[in-house]
């Protein structure tokens, strides 16, 4: 048993699993700041250019019944299609997957060096 210890902590410790760790807990945080951007932010004004729409209210009933909102909706238990939320989250997920590429296209900016002229 000690030494399943002994290599957990190994592994554990090791620079890249500790980076890894700090990036998941950076995501997590990016991923709200990301959401809060889109529904906070971003989809108020188009939703008021698009005639004062709310979008994360956009939802379709499947059974017929009727409700005014999607939460009144999903209070009665009322089977829904809400694309409203869909549409904001692949918002937020567009947003996200720009930075990780902007992020890594610099990465491997910083990561590609050109070799030296000879003189």
């Amino acid at each position: 048993m000690k030494g399943w210890l002994k290599d957990f902590k190994e592994f554990a410790m090791r620079g890249n699993v500790v980076d890894m760790a700090v990036g998941v807990i950076i995501g997590a945080a990016f991923g709200k700041i990301v959401t809060s951007l889109v529904n906070d932010v971003l989809m108020p004004p188009i939703g008021l250019l698009a005639g004062g729409m709310d979008f994360s209210n956009l939802f379709i009933s499947l059974s017929g019944s009727h409700a005014a909102t999607l939460a009144e909706a999903q209070a009665q238990n009322i089977p829904v299609i809400a694309y409203g939320s869909f549409i904001n989250t692949v918002i937020n997920f567009l947003i996200q997957a720009w930075a990780i590429f902007m992020v890594v296209k610099f990465a491997n900016r910083l990561r590609t060096k050109k070799p030296a002229e000879p003189e």
